[in-house]
């Protein structure tokens, strides 16, 4: 317990890092752009989905840094960014009245969403565009009609944006500072 508090009153320099990075992933994909352009849905989950995507766009980076691997249990700074998101959501939950009792439950169900996009979107990235584009379909628009040019603009941005992500220094990443490719038609 009074680790716990510690860690709360006292953050790391590396959770201090893991939050900026994160605030950073969650303006990204805030931007109207997606909503509007690509027509990603502005609802709870649609938000949620373009932060799992980020989030996987930035664990690949690191992932790349660590010579395609990482175990988060092990990997500090991987498991930093992850608590960081896993926060957010609890702290989500409970700012859009989710009781106390439902909390631990929802924030296992993102969790497991969140292992299960990780996977999907690796899988679909080795695979090229059409697994891609399946991948995106079926999480980042779900239940709703993504067009042709939508999820062919979705796939560019995130190819483009794993090249860009490659091409920057991973410390300098991990010192909290990243840059995002600036999504366009």
């Amino acid at each position: 317990m009074l680790s716990q508090l510690t860690r709360l009153f006292f953050p790391s320099a590396e959770r201090q890092r893991a939050h900026v990075l994160y605030v950073a992933l969650v303006e990204q994909s805030r931007n109207p752009f997606f909503y509007e352009t690509l027509r990603v849905p502005d609802t709870l989950d649609g938000r949620f989905e373009l932060i799992l995507l980020h989030m996987f766009l930035l664990l690949q980076r690191l992932k790349a840094a660590h010579g395609g691997r990482f175990d988060a249990q092990e990997s500090g700074f991987e498991r930093e960014l992850i608590e960081v998101f896993v926060e957010d959501m609890d702290r989500s939950l409970r700012e859009i009245g989710v009781g106390d009792l439902s909390v631990g439950r929802k924030v296992k169900q993102m969790a497991n969403a969140f292992y299960g996009r990780m996977q999907s979107y690796e899988q679909a990235m080795s695979e090229g565009n059409e697994a891609l584009h399946e991948a995106l379909r079926r999480n980042l628009y779900g239940t709703t009609e993504a067009s042709t040019e939508n999820l062919g603009g979705m796939a560019a941005y995130l190819q483009n944006s794993a090249r860009t992500l490659a091409a920057q220094e991973i410390a300098v990443i991990q010192d909290g500072r990243i840059a995002f490719v600036t999504p366009t038609e």
